[in-house]
């Protein structure tokens, strides 16, 4: 239990190389991938969940237990111990990926569940988080991502100069999103694999890792907005890349 609390800081997932999975959504989906090493459990979310739980380690705690536990104001009464998939980048690019999401900067967890959520419902091959992006075993990541972080390869990268040569060694065409960018999203050629960077919320994406794509792209938008927000343009740019890669 005290090794498990620790688990809620980085550094502490860093030292044990496990993370914390709350709530029976997630757990349910680390159990599917064989991921759970343990679990802690009130006698009430025991026995609401036993079907989800037979099979697993379980401990049960009292409510007071569960609530140091839990990282949410509600809490499930469900928390497991997981370890992280075991995937390097080596493989992933070794597979020939058509598709793959880089968060840049990302610091912010609920951004950074989400890219991992819409990169997984477009079928991408992988996620990669570079440049001192947020851990995206962080709770708020892990709910954000409604499970889809276990569904797919979910890497991290120190630093974005080195994956976009990798990248594109592994014959991907990289591309940016800039507001600057003088080609449309709906006059490049998305038939070819693509890897595609999105910045930061707050910064957007950095003029020097944007200058390392192969191509700077813009969504266009003829309303009066005069941005979206990085998961509505990750989203527009996935779907578009996805639907040109099915067709292509």
């Amino acid at each position: 239990m005290v090794a498990a609390v620790k688990l809620q800081r980085h550094t502490g997932r860093l030292r044990a190389g496990r993370f914390l999975a709350e709530g029976p959504n997630l757990v349910e989906a680390a159990a599917r991938h064989g991921l759970v090493l343990e679990v802690f459990a009130t006698e009430a979310a025991a026995q609401r969940h036993s079907e989800l739980l037979a099979g697993l380690t379980v401990h049960e705690v009292t409510e007071r237990a569960a609530k140091a536990l839990s990282e949410t104001v509600t809490p499930s009464g469900l928390v497991a111990v997981c370890t992280p998939p075991d995937v390097a980048l080596a493989d992933v690019l070794a597979a020939r990926p058509r598709l793959v999401l880089v968060a840049v900067a990302t610091s912010e967890p609920g951004n950074a569940g989400t890219l991992i959520r819409i990169a997984d419902a477009m079928g991408a091959d992988a996620v990669v988080l570079t440049d001192d992006s947020v851990d995206p075993y962080n709770g708020k990541c892990l709910r954000a991502s409604a499970g889809s972080i276990f569904a797919l390869p979910v890497l991290e990268a120190p630093d974005s100069a080195v994956l976009v040569a990798e990248l594109r060694s592994a014959g991907l065409t990289v591309r940016a999103t800039t507001l600057d960018a003088d080609n449309t999203l709906d006059a490049v050629d998305l038939t070819r694999p693509t890897a595609w960077l999105f910045g930061s919320e707050a910064h957007g994406l950095a003029a020097d890792v944007a200058r390392l794509a192969d191509e700077r792209v813009r969504v266009p938008m003829w309303g009066g907005a005069e941005s979206l927000n990085v998961a509505a343009a990750a989203a527009i740019c996935m779907y578009e890349s996805a639907r040109s890669l099915r067709l292509g």
